[in-house]
């Protein structure tokens, strides 16, 4: 195992001592909501296991899990080692630590790459271009690389949900909205904010094609937020649906606090 690429030591200790991912997608219905649809997705797009799948940004291995579970041959690449020590315990799961933009991993030595969490907080262009590059060498020809990435307004839905839009959070959720930087200061870490169409754009910029962007979540999420999971629980399979209606319609992607981009090695 590396010592692991330099990491924004805020990130590192956001990830380390004050988040837990895979608690978020079992533990809120938002969270939920998430990984249904994320599953969803994948589901719809990866090749049939036993394809090789390289989860880039894994970090505990919550889609790893799954992946490996259905068959799928899987490693696990993340920049935390805490993360990476937990997903290495995920039987059929290789993990170990690494930098989206650097892959330890030959050319054309997987079916499958997925960046669900890299381009986050990856903040400059130039980075996400490196990653998806990256991401799509490692891929073989024919192969599907999938990327995850925040929506722009995601950080104005959620507080707006709860009442939170305010003198004190107006200025920095504005400044979100019109460059993508997210203000640490407001919950979450630093993080870079898409646009669906910039997303797509990047994905064709690195050399993929036949590109698409899909809405996760839809716009039912900042609903969720505000019930506790056992009465959210029936409400899920509304927002799976309503979320699957409206995953490409132009007017309300955007509303999704979350994409997935899909492209294909040539």
């Amino acid at each position: 195992m590396s010592t692991g690429p330099a990491l924004d030591p805020e990130i590192l200790d956001f990830y380390t001592d004050r988040y837990r991912e895979e608690r978020r997608l079992h533990a809120t219905a938002h969270g939920r909501l998430e990984l249904l649809r994320t599953r969803e997705l994948l589901s719809r797009f990866l090749p049939a296991a036993p394809a090789r799948v390289v989860d880039v940004g894994g970090a505990t291995g919550v889609h790893a899990a799954w992946l490996a579970d259905a068959g799928y041959d899987v490693d696990l690449i993340d920049p935390v080692p805490s993360h990476v020590a937990r997903a290495a315990e995920i039987p059929g799961v290789r993990a170990q630590v690494g930098d989206a933009r650097e892959l330890p991993f030959t050319d054309s030595s997987a079916d499958a790459v997925l960046v669900l969490g890299p381009l986050y907080h990856l903040t400059e262009r130039l980075d996400r271009l490196l990653a998806l590059r990256e991401a799509a060498r490692v891929a073989r020809s024919g192969g599907v690389v999938v990327a995850a990435a925040i929506s722009r307004y995601a950080g104005l839905l959620e507080l707006a949900a709860v009442g939170e839009v305010s003198d004190e959070t107006e200025a920095s959720l504005r400044r979100a909205v019109e460059t993508g930087l997210h203000d640490p200061r407001s919950g979450f870490t630093t993080a870079y904010f898409h646009r669906p169409d910039e997303l797509a754009g990047e994905l064709e910029d690195a050399g993929l094609g036949t590109v698409a962007v899909y809405g996760v979540e839809g716009p039912s999420a900042p609903a969720l937020d505000n019930l506790p999971l056992d009465e959210a629980e029936p409400l899920l399979g509304s927002a799976v649906r309503a979320a699957r209606l409206l995953e490409q319609d132009p007017a309300m992607i955007a509303a999704s606090p979350h994409f997935l981009a899909v492209g294909l090695v040539g």
